[in-house]
């Protein structure tokens, strides 16, 4: 595999703007065993929310790169078309400065671009290309730097694995770590983009590694299991809040769980995260800002099912998900929080070109129903049992709408909802257009209107979470090499949420 750079701006014109459109592609939901990964987002989003890039479509199918700046008063769109129509896989992700990584694949080669608005035409700066020589390996962007000016590639070959830089290099493209196995997923551990999380699969089975690519050492994360598949969907910097896919509570199926990096609990897996078979859950946004409170951090998720994909709001304190309704034209698995904890969704309709949804969760008004009996501590020795909510649907246990689940109408201490976006609100399992309970607050702003407000009701103060040694981001705080999780001993009975170190 080799890189050669070619930096030679050009400017070019191309075809005019079109509408805005999804360019994700729904994949069929889980059969028995909950997918390892989803389709790619509609749209991908600067770590610190200035800037978001997508692919749009012009006409029928003329595919063109499409600059979003989110950062203002008011979202815009910038098109940035090239000489000729873009192919419908082609990657793009923005950088801090406005301008936008292009990624093409022509034969062998992988080639990538800097893109960035020149009056009435695109600006492009060529920056090299990568070429493979085994037609099997697979290259593709990993999700963009929290420093927001390097831009990082993962090359999949049959045996190991290279981490390119392809943007943000003096001299073109440049391999700054390989690791042994095929590896997958890619998430930042740290806010300067040094420490890379790997899902690496070795020996049939997939754990997570780190990778310091300043020095490329390769260190584990998750060990959960000796014979479980281990797997980092989504990290905070902040918190150190950890989310988690694996299959060691439930052996061939795959459940969502949380840690929290440097800590000394173990990984958690509540019950109200576990989703029917034909359904699939994906984190996609943490709250930033929670420092040395991970348990207060909204987790904005996003569910599918063969009826269509709609948004859960979560955060381990409250041990319970809210549903809603995507807006209309939402690009499918994007999204931002605010440290105020806004959850910001952009969207695009043939009225409204870019805009943003604005969701917000009184997670004040949740009942209590799902916290410790009063006097018992949260954490049963060093397992971390915590008692569920009772009388959730079977398979469906804490989902919104169901009887005697809290915020059910119907049930004692219910809040009936905090003003959903649709009047026939979320149902038992989530899904849009049955009754039942919204969780959020949206408010579109865009091109058509003003810039709407979000009520957040006030939060009570959370009890400090007695852990024993160790701050909660203590493994970001020391060294390039986080403790890794791995398995601890069960201890006292697990009641609906299962604790797996």
């Amino acid at each position: 595999m080799t890189a050669c750079a070619s930096p030679s701006p050009t400017t070019g014109h191309g075809n005019e703007a079109g509408q805005g459109h999804d360019d994700s592609e729904e994949g069929a939901p889980g059969d028995g065993k909950q997918k390892r990964s989803t389709s790619p987002p509609g749209c991908v989003i600067t770590a610190d929310g200035s800037y978001g890039a997508r692919l749009a479509l012009a006409g029928d199918d003329s595919w063109f790169p499409e600059r979003w700046t989110l950062d203002g008063p008011e979202p815009y769109a910038v098109p940035l078309p090239a000489n000729q129509p873009e192919e419908p896989g082609t990657e793009v992700l923005p950088l801090t400065d406005g301008r936008v990584l292009i990624h093409r694949l022509a034969a062998e080669r992988h080639l990538f671009s800097l893109l960035y608005p020149t009056g009435p035409g695109t600006g492009e700066l060529l920056l090299g290309a990568v070429e493979c020589g085994d037609p099997t390996t697979e290259l593709r962007l990993l999700p963009p730097s929290p420093c927001g000016e390097w831009a990082y590639a993962l090359a999949v070959g049959r045996s190991s694995t290279t981490v390119w830089l392809v943007a943000g290099g003096a001299f073109g493209p440049e391999r700054v770590a390989e690791v042994p196995g095929r590896c997958s997923g890619g998430v930042w551990l740290d806010g300067a983009g040094r420490l890379l999380a790997l899902d690496r699969e070795s020996d049939g089975r997939t754990k997570t590694v780190v990778v310091d690519l300043e020095g490329g050492e390769v260190s584990p994360l998750l060990q959960i299991a000796d014979d479980s598949d281990d797997r980092l969907l989504l990290a905070d910097p902040d918190s150190g809040l950890l989310l988690i896919s694996s299959d060691a509570p439930s052996p061939g199926h795959d459940r969502l769980g949380w840690g929290v990096l440097g800590s000394t609990l173990p990984v958690r897996f509540p019950e109200c995260l576990r989703v029917p078979d034909d359904h699939r859950m994906t984190p996609f946004a943490i709250q930033p800002g929670q420092i040395l409170t991970p348990e207060r951090c909204a987790v904005a998720l996003r569910v599918d099912s063969a009826r269509g994909s709609w948004v859960g709001l979560w955060r381990p304190a409250s041990r319970q998900v809210h549903h809603l309704p995507a807006p209309e034209g939402w690009l499918t698995g994007a999204g931002l929080w605010t440290r105020d904890g806004v959850l910001q969704l952009p969207y695009a309709t043939k009225m409204v070109r870019c805009g943003v949804a604005r969701v917000g969760v009184p997670w004040g008004d949740e009942p209590d129903a799902c916290e410790p009996p009063h006097g018992e501590p949260e954490h049963e020795g060093a397992v971390g049992v915590v008692p569920a909510c009772e009388g959730a649907l079977p398979g469906v246990r804490g989902a919104p709408g169901a009887p005697g689940t809290p915020g059910t109408p119907g049930t004692p201490g219910a809040s009936g909802g905090v003003g959903a976006p649709s009047a026939s609100g979320v149902g038992a399992l989530g899904e849009p257009g049955a009754p039942g309970e919204s969780g959020g607050r949206v408010v579109p702003i865009g091109a058509v209107g003003a810039v709407g407000t979000t009520e957040l009701s006030p939060e009570p103060e959370p009890e400090p979470e007695p852990e024993g040694g160790g701050g909660v981001a203590g493994g970001l705080a020391v060294a390039a090499r986080p403790v890794p999780l791995q398995q601890a001993p069960l201890e006292g009975r697990v009641s609906e949420e299962v604790t797996v170190g």
